[in-house]
């Protein structure tokens, strides 16, 4: 059971990669662009937890679905899958919105 949390994430990373190459919504639309959006969302989420974590505010829970391998004390690993599939889902979101506005647009 200790890899169910990392398994659960790289389904649901895959989920958006799928719908990203159906729709053309985030790397499918401008491959460049995307790599960096999506990077400065994870590296800046990341700091966010190691701020939070050197605060006293963020530390890991414990449970038997998570791997216990750490990046750093208190930073599981699942959590930089964890903020990339909110990130790429947040992005996949803001796009597939736009897409729908721009086809409700009267022309």
């Amino acid at each position: 059971m200790g890899f169910a949390y990392l398994l659960a994430l790289l389904v649901s990373l895959t989920g958006m990669v799928v719908l990203d190459r159906r729709f053309g919504l985030f790397f499918w639309r401008a491959p460049p662009a995307a790599a960096v959006v999506l990077a400065v969302g994870v590296l800046f989420f990341l700091a966010w937890d190691l701020i939070g974590i050197s605060a006293g505010i963020f530390y890991r829970g414990e449970t038997g679905f998570m791997t216990g391998l750490q990046i750093t004390a208190e930073l599981p690993v699942e959590e930089v899958f964890f903020l990339t599939f909110l990130c790429y889902l947040f992005m996949n979101a803001l796009q597939g919105a736009r897409m729908l506005l721009e086809r409700r647009r009267p022309s």
